[in-house]
């Protein structure tokens, strides 16, 4: 789907659940602004594929910035001050992160949101996230505000239990989802991301995925 179908969608709020929605396009504003500090961000801490606790390589490529980063090794999943691969800390937030997840969680219903963490993950074509909880945050109701660019993919958001049906969620550049509250705890994932080509990103689609450590 094209970026100009995509500005046609923007303002638009899909309903996903009571504290749960996404918000068409709203990251559009902020996009170059964002890619800029994506790029600033993979600089000082390049993408890697991070091993499970159980010896599996994660599919989506990651990093982060922010206060906190997201980890995972053989000892289990955590946040960590800093990259374990320099011993530095991660990147703080570049310019605009905040006032867009600020500004998206707003418009769910979520004021004085101010995230400590920024999860920065790279989806190749045919890559896929399976469904799961994201458990590893002291604050579980503080809203995860997840914003999307580059290729479209489909979101899954299911329900508080693994075996609960997921619905099927189209995401395209600029498309921000945001859920907290009562359904912060709700499983979700990715269906593997179709071939293809964005005009600004590439073979490829780049998800932040802001949240409340602490």
């Amino acid at each position: 789907m094209s970026d100009l179908f995509a500005a046609s969608m923007a303002g638009q709020h899909t309903h996903l659940a009571a504290q749960a929605g996404v918000l068409h396009g709203f990251a559009l504003p902020f996009a170059e602004a964002l890619l800029a500090g994506i790029d600033a961000a993979l600089a000082a801490a390049p993408l890697r594929h991070l091993v499970t606790p159980g010896g599996h390589v994660m599919q989506v490529a990651m990093s982060n910035c922010g206060g906190f980063g997201w980890v995972s090794d053989r000892r289990g999943y955590r946040y960590d001050r800093l990259d374990p691969q320099t011993g530095q800390p991660w990147l703080a937030f570049p310019e605009g992160f905040l006032q867009l997840a600020g500004k998206a969680a707003a418009a769910a219903g979520f004021a004085g949101y101010v995230p400590d963490a920024c999860l920065i993950n790279r989806y190749a074509p045919g890559t896929r996230l399976s469904l799961h909880q994201d458990r590893d945050e002291d604050d579980r109701v503080a809203p995860i505000v997840s914003v999307s660019l580059g290729l479209p993919a489909t979101f899954l958001f299911g329900g508080l239990a693994r075996g609960d049906k997921p619905v099927r969620v189209p995401l395209l550049h600029g498309d921000v989802v945001v859920w907290g509250g009562v359904d912060r705890m709700r499983f979700h994932g990715v269906l593997p991301v179709m071939p293809g080509r964005h005009p600004q990103l590439g073979a490829q689609r780049i998800n932040l995925t802001f949240r409340k450590v602490r």
